[in-house]
């Protein structure tokens, strides 16, 4: 397993001692919520690792884990060097079973930790791939609104996914809403 983090990096070089001394000495409250945002994080990631790590073992799959501490938010990737159908399995189709087993392992998280987790997880880059799919599906929502003036309704998509459309739709100038319930929640693209 291998851990990237420049905020990790930097509370290693610190070390804990730091913290310590910080709140003695009156530091501000935000550079200490900060260290200890970032070790919730950590320990979330190392949480969500030795879930993951065990569950590879159980389907007899090899991959190596990244955990990445960025943006307030814990992101663990899957990789391996070769293709694997056994990492494959593991995304689904449109992604239904990664979207599970992110959800699993937020649950374990949750149960060793008590407390909720915001973890991205991804498995052989099938996130990034997505998100330039949907950079895709976002601009062509935003040509077809401009052309016909009409709101354009989108495909029913998972928060994380919706999160991105919206923010790539607002960077093309226009308004986007999400509408629905659970399952058939979407985004509306609209001109204003």
């Amino acid at each position: 397993m291998s851990v990237e983090s420049s905020e990790q990096a930097l509370s290693a070089e610190t070390g804990d001692d730091q913290s310590a001394d910080a709140q003695d000495h009156g530091a501000p409250a935000a550079a200490t919520d900060k260290s200890s945002t970032v070790s919730r994080l950590e320990e979330e990631g190392d949480v969500a690792a030795d879930y993951l790590e065990e569950l590879l073992d159980i389907a007899d799959i090899d991959g190596d884990i990244d955990i990445e501490v960025r943006n307030g938010r814990t992101y663990i990737s899957i990789v391996t060097e070769e293709e694997s159908a056994g990492l494959d399995s593991l995304v689904g189709r449109d992604g239904e079973v990664l979207e599970a087993l992110q959800e699993l392992t937020r649950l374990s998280v949750l149960s060793a930790t008590e407390n909720r987790s915001r973890l991205v997880l991804d498995i052989n880059g099938y996130r990034k791939e997505r998100a330039g799919h949907l950079q895709k599906i976002a601009e062509d929502a935003v040509a077809t609104a401009k052309e016909t003036g009409e709101a354009v309704a989108l495909e029913p998509m998972s928060a994380y996914e919706r999160k991105i459309v919206h923010d790539a739709v607002a960077d093309l100038g226009f308004v986007s809403e999400s509408e629905g319930e659970g399952a058939g929640r979407h985004i509306v693209v609209s001109a204003d």
